[in-house]
């Protein structure tokens, strides 16, 4: 009788080892198979994504389906936090090792760039067709989106400083706005703090004005204070600043692509023609070396200049020089 219960207990041991041995061998062949064997994924998790979620989320990006108890053994021993975000995942990554790109957080950039001249109209239809983005600020108009950002009253045009902003799959307009408004606070609090001490500008805001003119004005590093020392000695002078991208602002869409000369003696706020002075707000969204030029004009005398048609301007000190300048490089191409 003993060497027969011997006998079942030795098969039982001989049978679990076999199962053990069984059960590791396929642990082992799931902990080591690759996530993606052929080529990179991107894994999304939105924020609340469950495990099951996830595990349908690996393969429905071609991962081998795998036993359930896999996945429950495989989450009890390494209780992953699963953090929002986009993830890469490596060609050949194991499933063992998804756990440290998990708990990583380490997620996917994107790139958005504001580009330089922009106005704050293009900037918002340019986010909204970003579709990495969350949208909070579409159905918004510019007055409430400066009161999301806490600064009631304020224009929106010019407030946001041109740059490439990196953000996560699944952040929101907002916080990029947020981001690239604060980024223009201090750009501009540095220009205002570096300022020739004889600018004729009584704030930042008006610097802010008269950058956005000169981003407009010219494509050219080279120019930008030279056209700042311009206008610089028409205001000091009193003369109108007569600069023909505040006269397409105000027209809005009513411009076509064509400034005729009527369209210089049409009065509105924005009219240089017209009105003495700065504009009531910026025109666009002016770089860096736009607010460093308009804070540190170049010196000079001349007070005129006009587009060569190569992206150059020819400055002239005189308006008769203006005008044999004008009649060269602008009647001249007609």
């Amino acid at each position: 009788m003993m060497r027969k219960l011997l006998a079942v207990f030795a098969i039982l041991v001989l049978a679990l080892g076999l199962a053990a041995a069984w059960a590791y061998q396929d642990w082992q062949r799931f902990v080591n198979q690759p996530v993606n064997p052929d080529s990179e994924l991107r894994l999304w998790l939105p924020t609340g994504t469950s495990f099951p979620a996830l595990i349908r989320q690996l393969e429905a990006l071609g991962m081998a389906r795998s036993r359930h108890w896999h996945w429950q053994v495989w989450r009890r021993l390494h209780a992953p936090a699963l953090k929002a975000g986009e993830y890469q995942l490596a060609v050949g990554l194991r499933i063992g090792d998804l756990v440290k790109v998990l708990e990583s957080g380490q997620t996917v950039e994107h790139r958005f760039t504001i580009v330089e001249g922009w106005t704050v109209a293009r900037l918002r239809r340019e986010l909204a067709r970003e579709p990495r983005l969350r949208h909070l600020t579409t159905d918004i108009d510019d007055d409430a989106l400066m009161r999301r950002l806490g600064c009631d009253g304020c224009p929106a045009e010019g407030y946001f400083l041109p740059e490439t902003y990196f953000f996560a799959r699944g952040s929101t307009d907002l916080a990029l706005l947020e981001r690239a408004h604060r980024a223009m606070d201090e750009a501009l609090a540095r220009a205002w703090a570096s300022r020739h001490p004889d600018l004729p500008l009584a704030s930042p805001q008006e610097l802010l004005v008269l950058a956005s003119i000169i981003e407009r004005e010219t494509g050219q590093a080279g120019e930008r204070a030279r056209v700042a020392g311009v206008f610089k000695r028409r205001l000091n002078l009193g003369m109108r600043l007569q600069t023909d991208p505040t006269v397409i602002y105000g027209m809005g869409e009513d411009f076509d692509g064509r400034l005729l000369r009527v369209h210089l003696r049409i009065d509105h706020p924005w009219n240089t023609y017209t009105r003495h002075g700065l504009p009531p707000t910026a025109i666009a969204l002016p770089g860096g070396p736009s607010l460093q030029a308009a804070a540190n004009p170049e010196p000079g005398t001349a007070l005129y200049f006009v587009a060569r048609g190569d992206g150059s301007h020819q400055f002239s000190d005189t308006l008769e020089e203006h005008n044999r300048a004008v009649n060269r490089y602008i009647r001249g191409r007609r």
